[in-house]
C-alpha cells in the first residue's frame, strides 16, 4: 500500500489548538490594566500606611504575573499545535498554567497573610481618606476587567474546560473580593477607629484566596495527571456502545485539552462489527477529538443475545 492511500485514515493531534481562542485577546486587555492599577495599589499603600491597600497591590502583582503567564501559554500552545513531539496536541498546556498561576496565587496569598499579621503585632498609622479613595479604584478597575474576561461566561460554566482563563478569572476575582474587604476595613478605621480590622481583612483575603487556589490546582491537576473525565461522558458513551447488545470491556478517557477528550474503548462482541461503526455511534457533544476502538468477539450468551461474560 502506498503511503499517500493512508491519507483518509490519517489526522495531525492539534484538535483545533492553533487557533487563537477568545481568552487571549481578554486577557493580554487585562495584562495592561492589571499591572498598571498595581503600581498605583502599591505606592499608595506604602505612603498611607495602609496594609489593606498594600495586601490589595500585591495581589495585583501577583495576578499580573500570573496573566502574563497565561498569555504565554496560549501563544506557545498556538505555536507548537502541531508539533509532533507532542502525542496529542498541546493542549495540556492550557491547565499547565493555570495550575502555574495556582501555585503563584497561593504563594502570594501567604506573603499576605505574614505581612498582615506583621501589622497587627506592630501597628502603623493609616491615611484613611487616600487610601478609600485607591481603593474604590482598584474595585472599579477590577470590575472591568471581569467583564472583559466574560463574568457571564464563567457563572454558567461556559469557558471553565479553558484552565488559563478561568485561571484569570479567578486572579481578577480574588482582587475584586480584596479590594472590597480592603474597602471594608479602611472605612471601619475611619469612622469606628477600629485599626486592626485593615491587617485583620488582609488574613481573612490571604484564606479566600487560598481556597480558590486549591480549588484550581484540583481541577488542573486531574488533567495533567490523565485522570478519568467526568462520569456523564463516561457514562453516555458506555449507554451508546452498549445499546445494541455488545458489552464495553475496558474503557479510558481523559483530557487532551480544553474540553476535549480523547477515548479508547474495548468492546466485546457476539457479532463484532468494525470499529468504525462503533465510533460513529458516539455523539460529536462528547467531543471526543481521538478515539482508539479495539473489538474483541467472544461466545454468545443467553436469550438476550449478550455476550456471555465471566
Amino acid at each position: 500500500m502506498r503511503a499517500q492511500t493512508l491519507d483518509r485514515w490519517t489526522h495531525d493531534h492539534s484538535f483545533g489548538q492553533e487557533i487563537e481562542r477568545a481568552g487571549e485577546g481578554r486577557t493580554k486587555a487585562v495584562i495592561v490594566i492589571t499591572a498598571a492599577m498595581m503600581a498605583l495599589e502599591v505606592s499608595a499603600g506604602i505612603a498611607f500606611g495602609s496594609m489593606a491597600l498594600l495586601a490589595d497591590g500585591m495581589h495585583m502583582a501577583s495576578h499580573a504575573s500570573a496573566l502574563t503567564i497565561s498569555a504565554l501559554a496560549y501563544y506557545y500552545t498556538r505555536k507548537h499545535a502541531r508539533d509532533e513531539r507532542f502525542n496529542f496536541g498541546t493542549g495540556k498546556i492550557n491547565s499547565l498554567a493555570g495550575f502555574a498561576s495556582a501555585i503563584v496565587l497561593v504563594s502570594f496569598a501567604g506573603v499576605m497573610a505574614w505581612e498582615s499579621v506583621g501589622r497587627i503585632l506592630e501597628p502603623v498609622a493609616i491615611d484613611y481618606r487616600q487610601s478609600l479613595i485607591v481603593a474604590v479604584l482598584g474595585l472599579a478597575v477590577n470590575a472591568a476587567c471581569l467583564l472583559i474576561l466574560g463574568a457571564e461566561d464563567h457563572e454558567h460554566g461556559r469557558d471553565r474546560h479553558d484552565h488559563n482563563l478561568w485561571s484569570a478569572y479567578l486572579h481578577v476575582m480574588a482582587d475584586a473580593m480584596t479590594s472590597v474587604l480592603a474597602i471594608a476595613a479602611l472605612l471601619a478605621g475611619r469612622y469606628y477607629g477600629l485599626a486592626w480590622m485593615d491587617p485583620l481583612m488582609g488574613i481573612l483575603g490571604a484564606g479566600l484566596v487560598s481556597r480558590w487556589s486549591w480549588g484550581l490546582m484540583r481541577s488542573t491537576g486531574h488533567v495533567l495527571l490523565d485522570m478519568k473525565a467526568p462520569p456523564e461522558i463516561l457514562q453516555a458513551i458506555r449507554s451508546a456502545i452498549e445499546a445494541g447488545g455488545d458489552r464495553i470491556s475496558d474503557l479510558h478517557v481523559w483530557s487532551v485539552g480544553p474540553g476535549i477528550y480523547s477515548a479508547e474503548v474495548g468492546v466485546v462482541s457476539s457479532s463484532p462489527r468494525e470499529p468504525a461503526a462503533y465510533r460513529s455511534l458516539l455523539s460529536k457533544a462528547l467531543r471526543l477529538a481521538h478515539v482508539t476502538i479495539e473489538v474483541q468477539r467472544c461466545p454468545r450468551g443467553g436469550s438476550d443475545g449478550r455476550p456471555d461474560m465471566v
